[in-house]
């Protein structure tokens, strides 16, 4: 069993160095910064995940706490265990060969079937409305109103190119997105494990169906929950189905009276991974929680948004396009 043996230290300043980039991650702009150096007091034969957690890229602000919750989760193993996870930059990556990968969304937004003039007005709104979301001055009050104006006029725009059912696997199969190294493993450990892997995205369902369909498998423990879209009997975009999911509801509370509740309602240890504050709160909603473990990749604004990071999620991970954390947890809770 991981005993997490001896304890982490958090991260102090080192002035001399001005990059923390791990031999493993890559980062296309290296940044001037607090640059910590973090020491990992452990036995003289580490295991896997001790040497995982040590790297230079992983942030612990409470490791106690971390390695009390990594303990719950391995004593309660696959049959307590339920996996909560964000798709757009989470389960997708960031960046790919020093190209951004695309959302669910932009995957649509950019394919040649769009005609230019859409495209242009789709990349004006996204300018004015990710400004919004992501403004640290607003309250979540305040954006909601402007998400819920954004997703209306995007529609309308997808409905006017005439998006169909058709073209979603081309747009897939010709974009630049790509799923973090390390997900098949991860989706065929959960599936043979026969864990649950809830993934919620204000993004758009079939697109992200279609995305883990190409790259890796959808399997019978997968449920996704993200914008479903609606086609007329000639496959036509018409709109989306049911309530809008944007960055500021996704919890199970938007599961309440799915079946999916009953399955899962023995499960009280969670892992839970995001790649924004608004991740954190996914994991609301679910019935009688043990222990959360939640990880969250810090893709970008690292000087920003790191303090805000460590201060919601239990592991931090900069610039880290890989499950590789997520994946030796995992190893150890599945024995």
């Amino acid at each position: 069993m991981f005993t997490l043996r001896g304890y982490l230290l958090t991260r102090f300043c080192c002035p001399k160095r001005k990059s923390c980039i791990p031999t493993n991650v890559s980062r296309k702009y290296p940044f001037k910064s607090r640059s910590f150096h973090k020491l990992l007091k452990m036995s003289d034969n580490p295991n896997k995940l001790e040497k995982i957690l040590g790297q230079r890229h992983v942030s612990i602000k409470n490791p106690k706490i971390v390695r009390k919750k990594i303990e719950t989760l391995i004593k309660g193993g696959a049959s307590s265990l339920q996996v909560i996870s964000d798709f757009d930059k989470t389960i997708s990556k960031y960046r790919h060969l020093n190209k951004r990968c695309p959302s669910s969304h932009c995957i649509i937004e950019t394919h040649s079937v769009i005609p230019q003039e859409i495209k242009e007005e789709m990349r004006s709104m996204a300018q004015k409305y990710y400004a919004i979301e992501t403004d640290h001055n607003l309250t979540v009050e305040d954006k909601i109103p402007h998400m819920i104006d954004w997703n209306e006029k995007g529609t309308g725009l997808f409905i006017k190119a005439g998006v169909k059912r058709e073209h979603l696997p081309h747009m897939v199969k010709d974009s630049d997105v790509c799923l973090r190294d390390g997900f098949v493993d991860l989706v065929d450990t959960l599936h043979k494990s026969n864990v649950p892997l809830l993934i919620f995205s204000a993004g758009v369902a079939d697109v992200v169906e279609e995305v883990i369909r190409q790259q890796a498998s959808v399997h019978p423990n997968m449920k996704i929950v993200a914008n479903t879209m609606d086609f007329d009997q000639k496959g036509a975009l018409i709109g989306f189905k049911g309530e809008l999911l944007h960055p500021f509801n996704k919890n199970e509370s938007a599961l309440e009276g799915d079946p999916y509740f009953e399955e899962i309602r023995h499960r009280h240890n969670v892992i839970l991974l995001g790649d924004s504050i608004g991740d954190l709160t996914m994991a609301n909603g679910v019935p009688g929680v043990n222990v959360s473990l939640k990880i969250g990749f810090l893709n970008a604004k690292f000087e920003e948004l790191l303090d805000t990071f460590m201060d919601g999620y239990d592991i931090v991970l900069e610039d880290d396009q890989t499950m590789e954390v997520v994946n030796a947890i995992l190893e150890e809770i599945m024995g």
